[in-house]
């Protein structure tokens, strides 16, 4: 009979999968090492199992022990499939940025899961770090893992990821592009295949509002580089331990919008449900095209599943909201569209003007028509307002008619997105949509500049 003898048995040996579609502009092979085919679902389960392995082998972790690590999630599932076969406790400490998903299912699995700030210094005391560690010295019999500066990491990658990549490509593979959080994949990997065959390219996929391209081109740590940012699972704001730039050739940057988009393309072009970084290497990889040959075995490392993302990544909502689905906006209605069945706030002339700023408060808004008998007849706007405080405190109390402006433009549907833009000036913030239907809607400069692509 064929079994294994439990689950961590099942973890490596993923496949080689040649893309098609979504690398068709790439003059070469470009094969992907799929690792959503580990039992966690991602690349982590590999470090995760060797990192406690080789804990135990030094008493570093002892019979009954807690596991506490700081992770992105991957990490986590990878230390609780171990956990779960070797009977420790596990706590997870990670970052609020993370995908809902990720948190359930830690959670699911049993480990206790803290959840930290995202936009703090790493030597913040609310820092994930600073978290992780301080757990690990309150906490009796725990081994605080540290997968950023703890060795086996990348040692585990040297010893199987890359030997299995070695294999499957028969000894052809001529670069090797992989996205690089805690640098143990591609450090591990990088130097396996190196020893191999030296003329082999090894180059990292990073993120804006990480440091490691610069660092890397320069020597120089930016501080100035480091800023909040949304793709998960690469790109750091620390120097790991498990980074050797040494083996690496080159970074390539990509922003949070590609690689939204390119992870939802491979789903839609080649079959692969796979995580945020995949779609930040297939980007990488677009951008890198001119390194590579017809001859050329390019392999590119997908690090976790899909299923992770739902929430973010693969929700049209979560993706409108920050700009990234590629949608054509040419005309009035499509700045508008998803709130178009509101309904417009109003103001009449003999209203207060403290009505008006009841109105702003309630709905937050900046902008408001005024209306009479015979139709719009002005505006107002939060500025014009707090100027005729500043000038009158008892404005509050006085008709809406003695404060007012001009009255918004109005455009008819259809009307291109061009058109409207021309109608915002210093003097007029917003614009008035026709629906045809007896009502309006208003477009206002929020709404313009969350159009632009």
């Amino acid at each position: 009979m064929d079994f294994s003898n439990n689950i961590l048995e099942t973890i490596g040996n993923t496949p080689l999968v040649k893309l098609n579609k979504i690398v068709a502009e790439i003059d070469a092979l470009v094969l992907a090492k799929v690792e959503t085919f580990n039992p966690g679902n991602s690349v982590k389960d590999r470090m995760a199992v060797k990192m406690i392995e080789d804990a135990e082998a030094d008493g570093r972790l002892k019979p009954g022990g807690t596991i506490i690590e700081g992770t992105s999630g991957n990490t986590g599932m990878g230390l609780a499939l171990v956990a779960i076969i070797k009977g420790y406790k596990l706590i997870c400490v990670i970052s609020d940025k993370q995908s809902k998903e990720k948190m359930d299912i830690l959670r699911a699995v049993g480990a206790k899961v803290v959840v930290c700030p995202t936009d703090v210094e790493p030597t913040d005391p609310r820092s994930y770090y600073s978290v992780s560690k301080r757990l690990a010295e309150e906490t009796p019999n725990s081994w605080y893992v540290n997968q950023y500066d703890n060795l086996s990491n990348s040692l585990a990658h040297y010893e199987q990821t890359g030997p299995e990549i070695w294999k499957q490509t028969e000894g052809k593979i001529t670069h090797f592009v992989v996205g690089v959080g805690t640098g143990g994949t591609i450090s591990g990997v990088g130097k396996y295949l190196k020893e191999k065959n030296p003329n082999i390219k090894i180059w990292g996929i990073d993120t804006y509002g990480s440091v490691f391209k610069k660092y890397h081109e320069t020597g120089i740590f930016d501080e100035n580089e480091i800023y909040s940012y949304i793709t998960e699972g690469i790109g750091e704001d620390i120097l790991p331990k498990n980074v050797d730039f040494s083996l690496i050739d080159g970074f390539t940057k990509v922003t949070d919008k590609d690689a939204a988009v390119y992870t939802r393309k491979i789903a839609m072009e080649e079959a692969i449900f796979v995580g945020n970084s995949a779609g930040a290497c297939i980007k990488g990889l677009l951008q890198l095209k001119e390194h590579f040959k017809p001859d050329d075995v390019v392999v590119v490392l997908f690090h976790d599943s899909g299923s992770r993302y739902v929430g973010k990544m693969f929700n049209d909502d979560w993706m409108r909201e920050r700009g990234f689905l590629e949608e054509n906006v040419t005309k009035a209605e499509d700045v508008i569209k998803d709130h178009i069945d509101k309904e417009l706030i109003v103001v009449r002339t003999e209203e207060l003007v403290s009505h008006a700023i009841e109105r702003m408060r309630k709905y937050k808004i900046s902008q408001i028509p005024v209306v009479d008998i015979n139709g719009f007849v002005g505006s107002v706007d939060e500025t014009d307002l707090f100027r005729s405080y500043v000038a009158d405190k008892n404005v509050a109390e006085k008709p809406i008619k003695e404060v007012m402006g001009k009255p918004f433009p109005i455009v008819k549907l259809g009307t291109p997105i061009e058109e409207v833009s021309k109608l915002f000036t210093k003097e007029n913030d917003a614009v008035l949509v026709d629906l045809g239907n007896g009502s309006h809607h208003i477009i206002t400069k929020y709404d313009i500049i969350g159009s632009i692509k």
